[in-house]
């Protein structure tokens, strides 16, 4: 049937933290049964036994929740986490080396009979709940998010996320002085990493980016205003990493105490 069902059953130890023993991977993963399960089909599709290889593929699919045509061409050591409505198309074609997550679709958009379901290079990763759709090519290393939907090609190395998918571009390595505010402020844009955009870490970075701007100008009118002899009054503004920021109620309620209030207070005199 071309591959060693070892290799199946050894890189899940690679990809899955939960994998703790061979035993344990053969008896409960269904990923690892699906990939068993169409070896067998896809050796019978090749032996022109189709319909045998279709009821196979049939049972494989009643007892793991996950469908994958016996016409399709899978490589080495693929690994199908979860597992639970995968669907792959009779004409996908995939690499060594790659994994997918519950719920992702590798379809086609068109009924024309040929080649019409995507091809995925080596070591590519495709993210729960995505649709990869029509006879496309997912360079080799490539990330798909969760929940994209996929109609173009994604160059080797690149991450589409989004509907429909679209190309991350990088971190430009001018964002250093939005990082230094943000750290100043205590604020690290919700732990949104660079290849998972978020709308709101978005607004909030772009509001970083305007405080940078302000502070900039305003010290250049300060300076402007001392050469031309207006004396600077009381009132400095202090530096951002100097102020002390309250996070817990305890440190609200001895803030009152020792200004000589209490909430009960407050309360009665409003």
């Amino acid at each position: 049937m071309g591959f060693g069902w070892w290799e199946d059953i050894q890189c899940v130890f690679e990809r899955d933290p939960a994998a703790r023993t061979t035993f344990e991977i053969l008896t409960t993963y269904p990923g690892v049964h699906a990939v068993m399960f169409h070896r067998l089909s896809h050796w019978l599709w090749n032996a022109g036994l189709k319909w045998l290889a279709r009821v196979n593929a049939n049972i494989a699919r009643w007892l793991t929740g996950i469908e994958i045509h016996p016409g399709a061409v899978i490589g080495r050591r693929f690994f199908i986490d979860h597992g639970m409505g995968v669907v792959i198309g009779e004409t996908a074609i995939i690499g060594d080396d790659c994994t997918l997550y519950h719920g992702v679709t590798l379809g086609g958009t068109s009924w024309e009979k040929g080649k019409r379901h995507p091809t995925l290079a080596n070591n590519v990763v495709v993210g729960a709940g995505a649709k990869v759709l029509g006879p496309i090519l997912i360079g080799q290393g490539a990330r798909i998010g969760s929940n994209a939907v996929v109609v173009k090609d994604v160059p080797p190395g690149a991450t589409a996320v989004g509907v429909p998918g679209r190309l991350i571009t990088p971190k430009k390595a001018a964002d250093g002085h939005r990082e230094a505010i943000a750290k100043k402020i205590g604020f690290d844009a919700y732990g949104a990493t660079k290849d998972a955009p978020d709308p709101v870490a978005h607004a909030i970075n772009c509001m970083l980016d305007h405080m940078h701007v302000m502070d900039n100008k305003m010290q250049s009118m300060c300076e402007a205003l001392k050469k031309m002899g207006l004396s600077e009054e009381d009132g400095v503004i202090p530096p951002l990493d100097s102020c002390e920021i309250v996070s817990t109620a305890e440190e609200l309620l001895k803030l009152d105490e020792a200004s000589g209030e209490t909430p009960a207070k407050n309360k009665t005199a409003e």
